[in-house]
């Protein structure tokens, strides 16, 4: 038996049949009943901690379905496979309703990790520190825009020059943020890879990086990276939770931090992205 397949009896208390790898990190394992689970490896510390802790704490708003977690130990993390199914209008709508349900849930403060989570957290595979603070503006610039601005400085991703832009973007928050909002309860990484569309008609979300934050972030997540029937979640949304004035043009300002941090990641091109969206939102 594999250490994989030992891990997945240890936390299903199953015995497993068999184990089909997907990636280096990622397989499926069936069980000796019959189901199938999804074991994951992370070698970051505290990964699969907060991975665990952001699953529950989305899926104790009873709203937004998540896979659920059969545990996580040393940097494996045990959870349902999700049966892939067809984006679908309907679905949409009915996951646009549950997301704002989700949101509503709240969080104790900006910044808030879920029950049991780490401080220390991800968003994919970049650090992502869960610092509490009161006031969106100022929390989201100190604990999301700059510390990334500054890594892709320092790495050569973007010129110090060019900083200054986002810098100005970051001083202006709090005249271009909208009406304030409480904390709201976030996925966090909510791009289209982490929305699964599942076989039984209903959306799955996964890979969290959950969170108390601003429910717009979420939803400017969402059109980032072209989320399937995307003008049908909002219409979903919508019907629960009505949007600020002005939330569309507020979208590039929440987008600047997941595209600094695919600047860190992945290079020049999402540095270029993140100063257009910062050009667009000072000169708005």
């Amino acid at each position: 038996m594999t250490v994989r397949s030992e891990v997945v009896a240890r936390l299903t208390g199953r015995a497993v049949s068999g184990e089909r790898p997907l990636s280096g990190a990622l397989a499926e394992v069936t069980l000796d009943d019959g189901r199938v689970v999804v074991v994951k490896r992370s070698d970051a510390p505290g990964a699969a901690q907060a991975e665990a802790a952001g699953l529950r704490w989305l899926a104790a708003a009873g709203s937004v379905r998540v896979p659920a977690v059969h545990g996580q130990e040393e940097g494996w993390l045990v959870v349902d496979r999700v049966p892939h199914g067809r984006p679908d209008p309907g679905a949409a709508v009915r996951f646009g309703r549950d997301l704002a349900t989700l949101h509503a849930a709240g969080a104790p403060a900006f910044g808030a990790a879920p029950p049991d989570g780490p401080v220390d957290a991800y968003i994919g595979p970049a650090p992502m520190r869960n610092e509490p603070g009161t006031d969106w503006p100022r929390w989201y610039a100190g604990q999301r825009v700059l510390p990334y601005l500054r890594r892709a400085v320092d790495e050569g991703t973007l010129r110090s020059g060019e900083a200054v832009v986002v810098e100005r973007l970051c001083e202006r928050l709090p005249e271009l943020a909208g009406p304030a909002e409480p904390p709201a309860r976030v996925h966090g990484d909510l791009w289209s890879g982490n929305v699964l569309w599942a076989a039984d008609g209903n959306v799955r979300l996964i890979d969290p990086a959950a969170h108390g934050g601003h429910r717009e972030t979420d939803l400017a997540m969402l059109r980032l990276f072209g989320c399937s029937c995307l003008e049908q979640v909002l219409e979903g949304y919508r019907e629960v939770a009505p949007l600020a004035d002005g939330w569309a043009e507020r979208v590039g300002v929440h987008q600047l931090f997941p595209l600094l941090v695919h600047a860190v990641l992945f290079g020049r091109g999402y540095a270029e992205q993140a100063l257009a969206v910062a050009r667009s939102a000072v000169a708005g």
